[in-house]
């Protein structure tokens, strides 16, 4: 390994993308955020209507609704981030990162799904602080808590598990220097 900067290593160039190309990079990506938004707000009106009508009716105070909002943001707009980028990866594939065959696509959907019904307990367990914390300090531990319920996930060995390929490879891991 060396020390010298990128501008100062002869390196081959890489080639320009097309205008189609960036079209069609564009549109893909307005495809995504658009069903991760929408994704977020079916999560938050499904939620609502669990609320509100019978099933969490007597589960969730008043004031530990918003938790469930938080938690149905984070779930719908994560379901809806990965879902069209995981169905991407099944199509579009280069030398560097072959195309994700149904099987594994299968088992990153199911971790996405996975952790979707992580985030949502983690929301229904704040919002039992609305017994005694108010509307607005609930929301805002809510925020925090489900905001970061992902790192204890992201430390777990997933390879030794044999999930490592679920969650990809990090660029210049360990694993990936070995699979070189």
């Amino acid at each position: 390994m060396s020390a010298e900067s990128g501008a100062e290593r002869p390196g081959t160039r890489r080639p320009q993308r097309s205008f189609a190309a960036n079209v069609a990079f564009g549109a893909g990506m307005l495809l995504v955020l658009a069903t991760a938004t929408l994704g977020a707000f079916a999560a938050v009106a499904l939620l609502g209507g669990a609320v509100d009508a019978a099933p969490l009716s007597n589960i969730v105070p008043d004031d530990g609704n918003n938790a469930l909002v938080v938690g149905g943001i984070a779930s719908g707009g994560l379901t809806g981030l990965m879902l069209p980028v995981i169905l991407f990866g099944m199509v579009r594939g280069t030398e560097d990162t072959p195309r994700v065959g149904p099987g594994a696509a299968a088992r990153k959907a199911l971790a996405v799904l996975v952790f979707d019904v992580c985030l949502l307990v983690v929301a229904l367990l704040v919002s039992q602080l609305g017994w005694f914390l108010p509307a607005q300090l609930t929301t805002v531990v809510a925020v925090f808590a489900v905001g970061f319920s992902w790192m204890p996930l992201a430390m777990v060995p997933w390879e030794r598990f044999g999930l490592g390929d679920v969650f990809g490879r990090r660029r210049g891991s360990a694993a990936s220097r070995q699979a070189e």
